[in-house]
């Protein structure tokens, strides 16, 4: 058996739709499961074990370009028996339409008859989380979804942990915070920076080196969480400096990660790290960090969640209320509870 997945383009959902590739290789163990995928979330998919091959996936977000993808569908994707799609857009199903992929699977989304020939009507009530509807794709059509789900792992070993941290010129130490302060939906998602600062100076005091991570759009609020430390030194600002693959083995090898609802939230929920997840104008309702080892902290306030990309009254109190010492509490706690459990563990 041979399928094919049309994978997410954000970091955070191509993560949490790990759950139906192992669901997938459950049902199929002979499987070979390969993914189409964009550049950026590529690195995360060849972290997982079930995906063999990773295909470029070179269209832009919008982007139409009919003849392109046709003969991108007629050049590299012959063989596959089964097409599952996970995005919703009318575009993602045209590859492996044109392929003639005969069994194509994914939720009806934009109007996708014909395209999508196995069609799933997604039901909220019943699926309230992405993951979840992910996983639903690897089941007959109207059926219920087998629980409890297994939950996204991604690899990182010592040797790939000491490769990028010797391409980086950087030494590990036996207490890594990792902070994520960036989130790519917009400021709602960011708590303050002097928050994040506060609570650097917190973990320096406990002998903490704080690995700063994210895209070169995090590196401006990354020089401000330095800039605000009364500890400068303890911090490094790795935003905009690493791939997402040396981003993985750097959170793999952290004691204690630190993030606003983003991609790499769930990139480090999906390493099994310590993790307090950090949310404001969104909802963990629908998009958990996926981990037995996170914590969630929201206010819950009755403005939020918004999901708007921009605090609608001005005045962002869901994560300007939510202070460094409640985020320091749970740090600690988090990294206790999580040892507790290690040593517990067969």
């Amino acid at each position: 058996m041979k399928a094919l997945i049309v994978a997410p383009a954000w970091i955070g959902d191509a993560v949490m739709a790990q759950t139906l590739f192992k669901r997938l290789h459950q049902y199929t163990p002979d499987l070979q499961l390969d993914a189409l995928a964009p550049s950026w979330v590529a690195p995360v998919l060849r972290r997982m074990p079930e995906i063999a091959r990773v295909i470029d996936n070179p269209f832009a977000h919008g982007e139409l370009s009919l003849g392109a993808r046709y003969r991108l569908a007629r050049q590299l994707l012959s063989g596959y028996q089964r097409a599952y799609v996970l995005p919703n857009s009318l575009k993602s199903a045209l590859i492996p339409f044109f392929a003639g992929i005969p069994q194509r699977v994914g939720f009806t989304g934009e109007a996708r008859y014909g395209l999508i020939n196995r069609r799933h009507a997604l039901d909220e009530v019943a699926l309230p989380q992405m993951v979840e509807r992910f996983a639903q794709l690897a089941e007959t059509p109207g059926s219920k979804l087998p629980r409890p789900l297994p939950l996204p792992r991604l690899t990182s070993n010592a040797a790939q942990q000491s490769e990028t941290l010797a391409g980086l010129g950087m030494q590990g130490t036996d207490k890594i915070a990792v902070f994520c302060p960036g989130a790519e939906y917009g400021p709602a998602k960011r708590w303050p920076a002097r928050h994040f600062a506060t609570l650097a100076d917190e973990l320096a005091k406990r002998s903490y080196a704080i690995w700063l991570l994210g895209s070169a759009k995090d590196k401006p609020v990354g020089d401000d969480i330095i800039g605000l430390s009364a500890s400068p030194i303890a911090l490094k600002n790795l935003c905009g400096i690493t791939s997402l693959t040396q981003a993985i083995d750097l959170i793999a090898a952290s004691s204690i990660v630190v993030c606003n609802d983003s991609g790499l939230m769930h990139v480090a929920a999906a390493l099994d790290r310590p993790l307090v997840a950090v949310y404001g104008s969104s909802s963990p309702v629908f998009t958990p960090p996926l981990s037995t080892c996170a914590q969630i902290i929201s206010l819950k306030l009755d403005c939020s969640p918004c999901f708007k990309r921009e605090c609608p009254l001005g005045h962002l109190n869901c994560l300007n209320q939510l202070t460094p010492e409640r985020v320091l509490e749970a740090c600690l706690n988090t990294t206790i509870t999580a040892n507790d459990q290690r040593e517990t563990t067969p």
